[in-house]
């Protein structure tokens, strides 16, 4: 048995480091300062928010001046995006706000008010220095307590870094969202 310790420390090493370093997807704190938005509802529901299968991928990528995706050496993103990017929009929308917001499933026996669909269609950080974030969300309301709408977002985030690095990619990703995230409250509040 103390034979194989020594294989198992290598391979538990090598399972450890091959996977190179992890970013999570994570906007900016608001400031203390700031006071949540006023909305016209209480309750949101956000549900899991759609990115395009090449978004998926656990490796970040950069779009080359060719316009392939290529992974970005040695980063990874902490997280299923998708779960990340829902997680991290209903935290910032919650803390926000004056209503109170949860990802799918709804954990209350009340239903929410609304419900809140995102859906990106792009999200490509490019050679040029530029993150692209591009979609639309949709507002539901079962009850009829606010107007239903959907609304189309294009936000374009400088990285801040030349070349690109990770933790610059990463960063740009939570400023884009903050972005969203921003815009989806102003929505709400008219």
């Amino acid at each position: 048995m103390t034979r194989f310790l020594p294989i198992l420390a290598l391979t538990a090493l090598a399972a450890c480091s091959g996977d190179g370093l992890r970013y999570p997807v994570e906007t900016a704190p608001a400031s203390s300062t700031s006071v949540p938005m006023r909305l016209r509802v209480s309750t949101i529901e956000l549900r899991d928010v759609v990115l395009p299968a090449y978004a998926e991928d656990s490796q970040m990528q950069l779009r080359n001046a060719d316009g392939a995706l290529v992974a970005v050496e040695g980063a990874q993103w902490a997280a299923p995006t998708a779960q990340a990017i829902t997680a991290e929009l209903a935290r910032g929308l919650d803390l926000g706000s004056t209503a109170s917001v949860a990802a799918e499933p709804w954990p209350l026996s009340e239903p929410a008010q609304v419900r809140l669909s995102v859906r990106i269609d792009r999200m490509l950080a490019g050679a040029d220095g530029q993150l692209q974030l591009g979609g639309q969300f949709a507002v539901s309301s079962p009850d009829l307590v606010m107007r239903e709408f959907i609304e189309r977002f294009d936000i374009a985030v400088p990285i801040a870094a030349d070349p690109v690095t990770a933790p610059a990619l990463a960063a740009a990703h939570g400023a884009a969202l903050a972005q969203l995230r921003d815009r989806i409250l102003t929505r709400l509040s008219r």
